[in-house]
């Protein structure tokens, strides 16, 4: 009986040894010639969610995806792309992440003893295009009527400060044009502030047909790219009309985290000019209801937005839960609240290798109508590392200065990527010296922590786009300003010159195509500091 058993197990380490050994000669070899093998992938998209299908090599392997997102280019040593995450998969479909910058996918077939395919070509999303043009995400068909007050939602376009949506009675005189339909064309807004809009139809809801298209503009309202191709429009009158504000979750990058100061963005609601949001470290005791949660943590009301900023840092690990009603002027509900979303801030157990600090260039956001809840408008979305974001909007550097200890010394980080003093630049009461005394002072109790402080300068600003978004002046001495507070920056061990690389062809103002705004940097913008800084990790303690 032993030596039978002996036996089948000498036999079955003979048959896997012989197996074994033939996989690794099959793969190292490339006996099938694996490695010419091309991928060829389609796209398929439903109510937002892209599938990824390619067909399967002819040989046993799983498929890693990489993804990326492509770099400025304008950084000596960078690479042409920026790494995004990984993901792995037996199977030949994948669930592409949502995303809100133009996105890169490589699809890698490994076998048993390594890679057996060429992994050279790059996917791109097809949700962007050239000419760039917004793609529909919500379509009314016979199957999925609209009510006559529906929700049109659409994929954002990078650095789209508002757009023009346009109503028609048939197709429009020729698809995909920057320029308004001369035939059926009904009406138009370009008061849409967001990638949706509830629009009342009832004008014309005995149209037969409706169409509608929408195109995305920049701060002076001049198109980019063009409308998006026309989309039909089923009404049905008895459907109900939606009464709650829809929360946007559409474009969010992957990976997504809120920063310490979170920010709630949602797709107004058709009539509704306040909002108030209320954050629970519990779900709602009813989904969908008109009363406040009374277990609620927090609540703020907002007028006339489509975001809410929290002037709380949410350090607390855990789960959290917020949504929004729209309410009227006795803070009654209109409608009913929103879905209920989360977000979860994991526990710091041991010092952070990196955190960021400052104001709004740091908190994130940007095209003038993107929060930081758009973290594609974040610069740490594009660093090699993992960082936790402590910025604020609309800190001077007094105000980061008085909230340091608050902010900064409950996580420790063994470094501090310091940006601040650029709303006390354009403020005329403001002088450099106060804003050196500041950052003197952040830079000294960073030292006193065993932080290393690591100071950004102070990038141009451009004060005739300033005064277009938020008609407001800029102190006409804030060159000078600038000036002195980079070269007080540069006397620091450690610190990484921003400014340099954010001139125009004058040298003279912040270049308009990072900052529709002039003052914070939008998505280019946002990873050209990253890239930067990537290339200036010899600063960091480790």
């Amino acid at each position: 009986m032993r030596k039978i058993f002996v036996f089948f197990i000498s036999f079955f380490i003979l048959i896997f040894g012989f197996t074994t050994l033939c996989i690794y000669l099959t793969e190292r070899t490339d006996l099938f010639n694996l490695k010419n093998y091309t991928i060829e992938a389609s796209f398929s998209e439903t109510d937002g969610k892209m599938t990824m299908s390619w067909t399967r090599y002819p040989y046993p392997c799983f498929y890693k995806i990489d993804v990326y997102s492509k770099t400025t280019g304008k950084v000596p040593g960078s690479e042409d792309y920026h790494y995004i995450k990984s993901e792995y998969t037996f199977s030949d479909t994948y669930d592409v992440p949502t995303t809100a910058i133009p996105t890169y996918y490589k699809v890698t077939a490994y076998g048993m003893f390594g890679k057996v395919s060429s992994d050279e070509i790059m996917l791109a999303n097809p949700n962007y295009t050239n000419p760039v043009r917004p793609i529909p995400i919500y379509k009314y068909t016979a199957d999925n009527p609209a009510s006559v007050i529906p929700y049109l939602v659409w994929h954002s376009v990078p650095d789209g400060v508002l757009y023009e949506l346009e109503i028609l009675s048939g197709p429009p005189d020729q698809e995909n044009t920057a320029t308004l339909s001369k035939v059926n064309h009904l009406t138009s807004t370009q008061l849409v502030f967001t990638n949706g809009i509830q629009f009342d139809l009832r004008p014309y809801a005995n149209v037969p047909q409706l169409y509608w298209r929408v195109r995305a503009l920049n701060l002076r309202k001049e198109p980019i790219g063009v409308f998006s191709t026309a989309e039909p429009i089923v009404i049905d009158k008895n459907k109900a009309i939606p009464n709650k504000p829809l929360l946007n979750n559409y474009d969010v990058m992957p990976e997504f985290k809120q920063p310490v100061y979170p920010v709630y963005h949602w797709i107004p609601m058709f009539g509704a000019d306040k909002y108030e949001v209320e954050l629970m470290a519990q779900p709602p005791v009813e989904e969908n209801n008109t009363q406040p949660t009374p277990h609620k943590a927090w609540s703020k009301v907002v007028t006339g937005a489509f975001s809410c900023y929290d002037e709380y840092p949410r350090y607390y690990a855990g789960k959290y839960y917020w949504r929004v009603r729209a309410i009227n002027d006795k803070g009654e509900t209109i409608g009913a609240y929103s879905d209920t979303d989360s977000f979860e801030v994991e526990a710091i157990t041991t010092r952070p290798f990196v955190a960021v600090f400052g104001d709004s260039i740091t908190h994130g956001g940007g095209a003038v109508s993107f929060s930081p809840s758009s973290m594609e408008y974040s610069y740490t979305t594009y660093l090699d590392f993992p960082a936790i974001n402590i910025g604020r909007s609309g800190d001077t550097s007094t105000t980061s200065l008085e909230r340091f200890d608050r902010d900064v010394l409950p996580i420790k980080p063994v470094n501090l990527i310091i940006l601040t003093g650029s709303n006390s630049l354009r403020a005329p009461t403001i002088s450099a010296e106060t804003v050196i005394n500041d950052l003197e002072g952040i830079y000294l109790k960073c030292v006193a922590n065993d932080i290393r402080p690591i100071l950004l300068t102070l990038p141009p600003v451009n004060p005739a786009n300033i005064m277009l978004a938020f008609r407001t002046p800029t102190d006409p001495n804030w060159y000078l300003k600038m000036q002195k507070i980079n070269a007080y920056i540069k006397t620091k061990p450690y610190y990484i010159d921003l400014e340099p690389y954010f001139y125009d062809s004058t040298h003279t103002i912040m270049e308009p195509s990072f900052a529709n705004d002039g003052l914070h940097p939008d998505i280019n913008g946002k990873k050209l500091m990253a890239e930067i800084i990537n290339r200036h990790k010899d600063v960091f303690k480790e």
